[in-house]
């Protein structure tokens, strides 16, 4: 969904569609292959517009490459928000997002894809799910529900774990599936301090209905 108002003129959506071509070609290369050392003819024949039409929305590969990043962790984050909404114990939400984000490797399997090449680097990232379950992670340590030292460095336990177990699905789905997911959840629960016999019923819960 757009966060802001829609062009008001012909040109103006012209010129939004031209950019969201080029966003969505990029996004398909990076999750293809993570290859961005392609010609910037190809990403404009991908996107299937003018060459001179790249320069008029960003300034260089690389600034496109991010934008597709930033593009697909801001999906991402919807996709996650919407699932959650009404989720507010801060255990159940970190399980059911580790749960929900493995199903996502099948259901938005081109987010995911983007998120094992490029991930990694955007685990702090401000887009995306990293300040929603940091925010859960502070919550958490306030009321109680968790104990660590650092809310940064759990996130980054919390992330990288999940992009582990992406690349174990994507690389395996038979050995990456819900059981793995929810063996997962659970093991983040615990690490984060969650007595045990608690952990393995939260991470087993059903998840939340999509409507």
């Amino acid at each position: 969904m757009p966060t802001s108002a829609p062009p008001s003129n012909r040109f103006e959506r012209r010129r939004a569609a031209t950019r969201q071509a080029l966003i969505r070609a990029a996004r398909q290369i990076l999750a293809e292959s993570g290859d961005t050392s392609v010609s910037i003819q190809a990403i404009a024949d991908r996107a299937d517009v003018g060459f001179g039409s790249f320069y008029n929305h960003f300034e260089s590969k690389a600034a496109l490459f991010d934008e597709a990043v930033f593009d697909a962790l801001d999906e991402y984050g919807r996709a996650i928000d919407e699932r959650l909404e009404g989720v507010d114990d801060p255990a159940e939400r970190v399980a059911f997002g580790v749960r929900l984000s493995a199903r996502m490797a099948r259901t938005h399997p081109e987010i995911m894809r983007i998120l094992r090449h490029r991930g990694l680097g955007h685990i702090h990232s401000d887009r995306g799910l990293s300040p929603r379950a940091l925010g859960d992670l502070k919550t958490g340590a306030a009321s109680g529900r968790f104990t660590f030292t650092s809310p940064e460095i759990a996130l980054s336990a919390l992330g990288g774990s999940l992009l582990a177990l992406l690349d174990l699905h994507l690389a395996q789905p038979d050995a990456g599936g819900d059981e793995a997911a929810a063996a997962m959840a659970e093991m983040m629960l615990r690490m984060l301090g969650v007595p045990a016999d608690e952990a393995l019923d939260i991470a087993d819960r059903p998840l939340p209905a999509h409507d």
